[in-house]
């Protein structure tokens, strides 16, 4: 088949009201241009009937591509099983809910057009809740520091990547893929465009409190060497204080006639320090974990079923 010009990976998640008119207005928008195109639907084993919704447009529209995944993986794995299974020389991604109009592609191409391998879609403003806004500065912290995304940088799920940083992108084999990372680690010239971003008309975020946790906590410990550092910083300080205390102890226990006989301190110190270990011993049980995931883990997701022309 000959290579489409755009391919377009969409997660889909709880979306069986709202999934069909994403698919269609995306495909309106591209059929007014003469390149090809293909949509690239990656179902995240939603609970609600999302699959067949998905699975019947890729039936009915060669175009169409519908990935039916295992179990639920993330928007991260999705995104990476859809990056795989792309074939255009330019990959859209986008949301499942129409918070980004597709028609908004276009402002994406036009940015690229300057010679920018990596466009990502600035939002007016953003309709998120508070919540979200709050995660999404801790996460935009950590991203500066971990993968150096420039300052005048906004990053977002509405983008645009040339092929070959995709290429990049798909030869990553950790478990714990992030794609906002990949993208800043691959891309030579990154730039912002300015898209709207509307409101979500059905149902709501699938995003919650723990979700960003568990992302931050991915970005930290696959990514980072942070809370290593962190924890060897406070171990030094907790030994350089015990350190003290003990020569001083040891000089007062010399010249001092004291009768008191220090229980007190002595069981306040064992457990300062012993709690200090086990801190410390956790953060490097989590690294252990996360790299023998590393090792044994393939792939962060897992193929049940794909529909497309050639099935």
């Amino acid at each position: 088949m000959e290579t489409p010009s755009y391919s377009v990976v969409i997660p889909v998640y709880n979306s069986e009201a709202v999934v069909a008119d994403t698919v269609l207005r995306t495909v309106k928008f591209f059929e007014q241009f003469d390149e090809l195109f293909e949509i690239i639907l990656v179902n995240d084993a939603s609970p609600d009937n999302s699959w067949n919704v998905i699975a019947d447009i890729a039936r009915r529209d060669p175009r169409v591509i519908a990935i039916n995944l295992l179990r639920n993986s993330g928007q991260h794995a999705a995104n990476l099983c859809g990056f795989r299974a792309s074939r255009g020389r330019w990959l859209v991604t986008m949301d499942d809910d129409l918070q980004n109009p597709p028609e908004e592609i276009a402002r994406l191409v036009e940015k690229a057009e300057a010679g920018h391998d990596l466009v990502i879609g600035r939002f007016r403003q953003k309709q998120h809740a508070g919540y979200r806004k709050l995660g999404s500065r801790v996460i935009r912290e950590l991203n500066r520091r971990i993968f150096g995304q420039p300052r005048d940088l906004t990053l977002s799920n509405f983008r645009l990547i040339r092929r070959d940083v995709v290429d990049r992108i798909n030869a990553y084999r950790g478990p714990y893929p992030y794609i906002p990372g990949l993208c800043l680690l691959y891309a030579a010239r990154a730039a912002n465009a300015d898209v709207e971003h509307h409101s979500r008309k059905v149902g709501s975020s699938n995003y919650n409190w723990r979700k960003i946790a568990f992302l931050v906590s991915a970005i930290l410990f696959n990514y980072s060497s942070f809370p290593l550092r962190v924890v060897a910083a406070v171990g030094m300080g907790v030994a350089t204080i015990a350190f003290a205390l003990g020569i001083f102890y040891l000089v007062d226990g010399m010249f001092s006639k004291s009768q008191v006989p220090g229980w007190t301190t002595l069981v306040v110190l064992l457990a300062f320090l012993n709690g200090v270990l086990m801190v410390m011993v956790a953060i490097l049980g989590e690294y252990v974990v996360r790299i023998l995931n590393q090792i044994s883990v393939a792939d962060p997701y897992m193929v049940a079923e794909r529909v497309d022309a050639d099935a």
